[in-house]
């Protein structure tokens, strides 16, 4: 089971000029197959008058989901170079267009290769690379006169509180790092003498 995975922070956009033609590379974290497809398109209706728009994009954690399009390239030459910089930096979930204006000057096989690299490196760099850590939400239910010391305890000691709900005793809900999830409920139960009780309710994936 994955933990950590790399993806990019935002959509990003940056430009390069190779040989006179004008390559512009577009970025954007996904969740789905459906997300990525929607944001070519978009590109492709910005740029109707573009000579190409090659794509490539890996959905899921284990890269379950790879695509390319050379879009009229030479086979080879563009779409495979994109998604190969995807998966050379590691990337999940994330989708790149390079889309060119042609300036007069054929590049040849090596250098179309090396141009739409170039255009999806700029891309991932415009959307910055993060990592995302799996998360399980620990909840705990405590006496209010607990709530100051365990809340700062908690802080201190780096985890994130998602919420806290209040009724006849207090319940806090906790981001916790899976690798933490014993030392976390061990640290709950002398804080609180044992009066607690812990239960967890699922997971997210945080930026650490």
């Amino acid at each position: 089971m994955t933990n950590k995975y790399k993806t990019l922070l935002k959509s990003g956009k940056a430009e390069i000029v190779i040989d006179k033609s004008l390559f512009i590379g577009y970025s954007s974290p996904v969740s789905s197959e459906e997300e990525a497809i929607k944001f070519i398109e978009e590109i492709k209706n910005n740029h109707k008058d573009a000579t190409h728009n090659v794509s490539a994009y890996t959905v899921g954690l284990n890269n379950e989901i790879q695509r390319y399009s050379d879009d009229g390239e030479p086979m080879g030459t563009a779409g495979i170079p994109v998604l190969e910089l995807i998966k050379k930096e590691d990337l999940r979930n994330v989708v790149i267009v390079v889309t060119r204006y042609f300036g007069g000057i054929k590049l040849g096989g090596g250098g179309l290769i090396r141009a739409y690299t170039k255009g999806a490196k700029i891309a991932v760099d415009a959307g910055k690379i993060i990592t995302k850590e799996r998360h399980r939400i620990l909840v705990t239910e405590i006496d209010y006169s607990l709530l100051g010391k365990v809340q700062n305890e908690i802080l201190q000691k780096g985890y994130i509180i998602k919420e806290i709900k209040y009724g006849q005793l207090v319940h806090l809900y906790i981001y916790v790092p899976m690798k933490k999830l014993e030392t976390i409920r061990k640290e709950l139960i002398e804080l609180t003498s044992g009066n607690c009780k812990i239960g967890e309710i699922g997971e997210e994936f945080l930026t650490v």
